[in-house]
């Protein structure tokens, strides 16, 4: 099959021929038929996150398609439906699973990839092993995947619209909703306008919030923030965003969103809540960086800085509910996608995604 494949951290993917696997003992073989791109990948392509890489690698993680094929033992998947696969690969068994907690599953990477021993799921023409990011990979026309990192869902949704919902959807509205549970009637500021943002917006929007507050550099994200449920608006070009933010809501917000992953927007959204407020951290802060706030905040004032993996989901529940939303009007994807490339636009796509120029580039991979 064709694939983009991430060979080092030069800053581009190689689309390339590669062999994939049959389906073994609760595996899934997927059509890939939609992936968005995502800061996540990013991350990875740009260098910032190297220190985890494992070369060469499929990127990918946002995608839905329709199941090909199963392996012995899958429950609940077969042959023709249509899918969403989701990173946040779950055992079943560990303690955070058994609590509730499986977006953070324990044991996720003993399931995630094969065990030791076994043929790799998929390699490139040199017989090399070609590592799967977060067990997917779905920069692919096919993904193989464990069965506890796909969810069928209804077929009238539309599968290049349900890809949104397999990360960036998920953790923007997830963490309106399961990490900070927001309150009908507060206060909320989005930092940063990109799939996730605009997602938490939405999600603040959905949770009845009477003042949602989107904090972007970019114009054209603002009003885009704007058409998708924001109420006022903050560009840190005009100055203190936290200031801006304070003078909107005479006090602070009771919760705010950061979306980007710096340091210094993750203290910013620490001193955008009100005393009691919540902040949480979605964005992907790189590794080896601290994030430094007032310690007296948090005693005096009752103020909460929390993190939120893919928005705390349930996701075989969550997936299909947002599904629902959308298909009942209430969510809001097809303004979500700004663009639609091909598998061998994906380079334009990130360089496109990192001029700030899409809240979402898809691609469509033509099935």
């Amino acid at each position: 099959m064709r694939a983009a494949v991430l060979r080092d951290n030069s800053g581009s993917l190689n689309v390339e021929d590669i062999t994939i696997d049959k389906p073994e003992r609760y595996e899934v073989l997927i059509q890939t038929v939609a992936s968005g791109l995502c800061h996540s990948d990013l991350h990875f392509i740009d260098g910032s996150w190297s220190d985890l890489a494992i070369y060469p690698m499929l990127l990918g993680h946002e995608a839905s398609g329709v199941v090909q094929a199963v392996g012995e033992d899958v429950v609940g998947i077969e042959a023709g439906d249509h899918v969403i696969t989701c990173l946040s690969i779950f055992c079943g068994y560990c303690d955070r699973c058994l609590t509730g907690h499986s977006y953070i599953c324990s044991q996720r990477q003993v399931i995630s990839d094969r065990p030791i021993g076994e043929p790799p799921r998929l390699v490139d023409s040199d017989g090399v092993a070609v590592n799967q990011f977060t067990g997917l990979g779905s920069f692919g026309e096919e993904m193989l995947v464990h069965q506890n990192g796909v969810v069928k869902i209804s077929p009238d949704m539309p599968l290049d619209r349900a890809a949104l919902i397999g990360c960036g959807v998920t953790t923007g509205v997830g963490a309106v909703f399961r990490t900070a549970e927001v309150k009908p009637g507060s206060t909320v500021a989005v930092i940063g306008c990109g799939g996730v943002g605009i997602s938490a917006i939405q999600g603040a929007h959905l949770a009845g919030a009477r003042q949602i507050i989107a904090v972007d550099l970019e114009p054209q994200k603002l009003e885009w923030a704007v058409q998708l449920g924001a109420t006022h608006t903050v560009n840190p070009n005009d100055g203190d965003p936290v200031m801006q933010v304070h003078e909107l809501t005479g006090g602070g917000v009771d919760y705010s969103f950061e979306c980007i992953g710096l340091k210094q927007t993750a203290e910013q959204s620490f001193g955008m809540i009100r005393q009691g407020g919540a902040a949480t951290i979605i964005g992907m802060v790189p590794l080896g960086e601290n994030i430094e706030v007032p310690g007296a905040d948090l005693f005096l004032g009752s103020k909460k800085l929390q993190g939120s993996m893919m928005g705390s989901n349930n996701f075989k529940v969550d997936m299909p509910q947002l599904c629902d939303l959308y298909l009942g009007g209430r969510l809001k994807l097809d303004e979500m996608v700004s663009r639609t490339i091909t598998l061998d636009e994906i380079n334009d796509g990130f360089d496109a995604m990192k001029n700030g120029e899409v809240v979402r580039a898809v691609i469509d991979f033509g099935t």
